[in-house]
């Protein structure tokens, strides 16, 4: 006979409470040390729990997934373990899984809980039948709470444990919950069970029990009313709440201590020399038109790691980037130690790519470490592969999101069709509110994967498909099926997100009309680097009266702006007729191109409001400009086309006038006189402007250029 048994709810395990639980014995079935089951071990170590660890680095037998039901390897372990407590009368055993449960307090709780019960065996209880539906009916009928019985753990007096599972002589493959379930079931061997489930159900918990999953498991700050926090595999999104709760339970985050674990297990490089640093192989992926790729290239170049310990697979899905693919490789291939190209043509789909990226790390036994980097993503964070070397997980994500965003490169939580929800701690952790390390059920775009994970866990050749999903969301699937934690990190500051959305690839350069869509980066790429000095007061000159020159734009701005005009050809003739102005006359006429002719008009607005206007205000106190033009163009003054320009007033209350090339080198002669005050600016540098009054006091002319071609960016401010 086996002894009187009771079906209950682990939500009946509930309440904190007090160390205690002398007589009480955890035993549970690890044969890998998996991150799950090392948060079991942290949880039970901080609450002082005794845990004896059955068949570690044994070979699992216990089914897969052809056989999901399995589980009788687990009845063997504990059968065999229990041998030695068979005259330990007083010894209570909690018989639980590991990689899907976590303490939320200590033993006291527990033991008063399963006193109470009155009963020797009190087994787990879940709200579905497993694994054969037909014993449905053998179940009695329970008022309230779970009713059919669950494996997943139990607690019961040691001898009475063992009399449980000495018929055991199934396989190891053999279900467990099927056998627990039978016994169970059985009349006679379930003489004097009783189910008393309701009565035992905590009604604040039977509360909490009808609250949506998001409310039911949200962080409070003053840890959870689980005294056993378990999770069925065959419940995905209980699985995700269980991972998300152990961000932060036992004591693991708080608001006054942060992060408690981060510093654990890190896996130190200080002092390595180069060639003993491990080996990366970074995948880089176009996968559609995306803006600013040379600075991308440029940031990868910039990484702090040795090149020599670096290979690059490249796929680019975009002929539109086959150049900057091509420049980069041409004039930086061989500084790594390999380099792979996969281009359009070769017609290589996204998901396909990155299981060619992955396996080539998986497959090659030099290979430490795969760091998947998305084209979109802005790394400015030189150390990014130290630092997530060194937090030494399996998997983990540096946190990027869109400048000013909450878009990010993770998810907190899924939704129950598999899709993105939001966590209670999501905006916090982009915020950077909350800084740690942070098990998360979705990362994308950019991630370190250690390579013995991928030749073992994720060994399978293809992690990028699963049904219809996007191979992202298919890569975040496969890895939480197989038990391995995605991590991310937001300890450091590591760059962030481009929008795409907006990107068209229309014209030869066409990051210069990003300036709405990726501002911060048009501004790194196209606004001097002494812009923010002159905004302050510094290395503003003033040549002239009234006249002042300061740096706005890079080499790269006035390279661009110039060949764009170039590349669209359509320069005036000079003439006094303009049909392109108001009255279609022009008083002093130039060779020019307007700025709305290449569809650039509201682009130079906003440059205007966003760096012309703050330093208007500072050199001119006392007015404030509308920000308003009639007339913004690049002018080109050539020996033979049009090398000056005849004394003149600008339409405008001020004038911006950029240089965007060089004196000596592009062109001699050039410059600008302002007759009022016989005072001539000769040499202008490139990238820096002129601003001056427009009417009245200003009156100037333009230089004769004698050699070469000049280009300058002019613009009638407030007119």
């Amino acid at each position: 006979m086996v002894p009187a048994a009771l079906l209950l709810p682990w939500a009946a395990l509930a309440l904190l409470g007090a160390e205690g639980g002398r007589n009480l014995l955890v035993l549970t079935v690890a044969t890998k040390q998996t991150e799950g089951f090392q948060r079991f071990r942290r949880s039970a170590q901080f609450f002082n729990y005794k845990v004896q660890v059955l068949g570690l680095d044994e070979a699992w037998q216990g089914g897969d997934d052809k056989k999901p039901a399995g589980g009788g390897q687990k009845v063997r372990l504990l059968k065999s373990a229990l041998k030695q407590y068979a005259d330990k009368e007083d010894l209570i055993i909690l018989f639980i899984e590991s990689y899907d449960v976590l303490f939320a307090s200590g033993p006291t709780e527990l033991l008063k809980k399963f006193k109470q019960a009155k009963s020797k065996v009190v087994f787990s209880a879940e709200n579905y039948i497993y694994p054969d539906r037909k014993l449905e009916a053998k179940y009695p009928q329970v008022r309230d709470g779970k009713r059919f019985l669950g494996s997943g753990g139990f607690i019961g007096y040691a001898p009475n444990l063992k009399k449980l599972v000495e018929e055991w002589k199934g396989q190891d493959d053999d279900s467990d919950q099927l056998f627990y379930t039978n016994i169970f079931l059985d009349p006679e061997k379930r003489v004097g069970v009783t189910l008393r489930l309701s009565c035992f159900a905590d009604s604040l918990v039977q509360e909490e029990d009808k609250r949506s999953s998001d409310e039911m498991w949200s962080y409070t700050g003053g840890g959870c009313k689980e005294t056993l926090l378990p999770c069925n595999a065959a419940n995905c999104l209980l699985q995700l709440q269980l991972n998300y709760l152990g961000n932060y339970i036992p004591q693991i985050w708080t608001f006054e201590t942060g992060c408690t674990v981060c510093d654990e297990g890190l896996r130190s490089l200080t002092g390595f020399k180069d060639e003993a640093l491990p080996m990366i192989l970074i995948g880089i992926f176009i996968e559609q038109p995306t803006p600013f790729l040379s600075q991308f290239f440029l940031r990868l170049r910039n990484l702090h790691y040795p090149k020599q310990q670096i290979q690059l697979f490249i796929h680019n899905h975009e002929q539109h980037h086959l150049m900057q693919v091509d420049s980069f490789v041409k004039e930086h291939g061989k500084e790594y130690l390999a380099i792979k190209v996969i281009g359009p043509d070769d017609e290589v789909e996204n998901a396909e790519a990155r299981n060619l990226g992955m396996d080539l790390c998986r497959k090659d036994p030099d290979c430490d470490y795969y760091f998947s980097l998305d084209a979109e993503i802005v790394l400015k964070n030189t150390e990014t592969l130290r630092i997530l070397i060194e937090q030494n997980k399996l998997v983990i994500a540096p946190l990027v999101s869109r400048h000013e965003k909450l878009w990010s490169n993770f998810w907190g939580a899924l939704s129950p069709d598999g899709y993105y929800a939001r966590s209670e701690d999501y905006v916090d952790i982009v915020q950077r509110r909350r800084v740690g390390l942070w098990n998360v059920p979705y990362i994308s775009s950019v991630y370190m994967v250690k390579a013995k994970v991928l030749r073992s866990e994720l060994d399978q050749g293809d992690l990028f498909h699963s049904g219809k999903l996007d191979a992202d969301m298919a890569f975040c699937h496969n890895v939480r099926n197989q038990g391995v934690f995605m991590y991310l990190t937001n300890r450091h500051q590591f760059g962030h997100i481009l929008s795409l959305e907006n990107y068209q690839t229309t014209h030869l350069h066409n990051d210069l009309w990003q300036i709405f869509s990726n501002p911060e980066d048009w501004r790194e790429k196209y606004i001097h680097e002494n812009y923010t000095a002159a905004l302050k007061g510094k290395l503003v000159e003033m040549p002239c009266p009234d006249v002042y020159w300061f740096p706005i734009f890079t080499d790269t701005a006035c390279d661009e702006l110039v060949e764009e005009m170039e590349h669209y050809g359509q320069w005036s003739t000079g003439d006094n007729t303009d049909s392109r102005i108001q009255g279609g006359y022009e008083n002093v006429p130039t060779i020019d191109i307007h700025m709305n002719q290449i569809g650039f008009e509201r682009e130079w607005y906003k440059f205007l409001l966003d760096y012309i206007a703050p330093i208007t205000e500072k050199l001119y106190p006392g007015y404030y400009t509308k920000t308003q033009f009639e007339l913004a163009f690049v002018v080109r003054y050539k020996p033979d086309e049009q090398p000056s320009l005849m004394p003149h007033h600008d339409a405008s209350t001020f004038t911006i006038n950029i240089a965007l090339n060089r004196v000596g080198i592009d062109y001699e002669g050039g410059g600008c006189r302002f007759l009022r005050y016989n005072c001539s600016i000769r040499a202008p540098r490139k990238g820096w402007t002129l601003m001056h009054p427009g009417r009245l006091t200003h009156y100037h002319e333009g230089l004769p250029t004698t050699k070469g071609t000049r280009y300058i960016a002019v613009s009638f401010l407030d007119p």
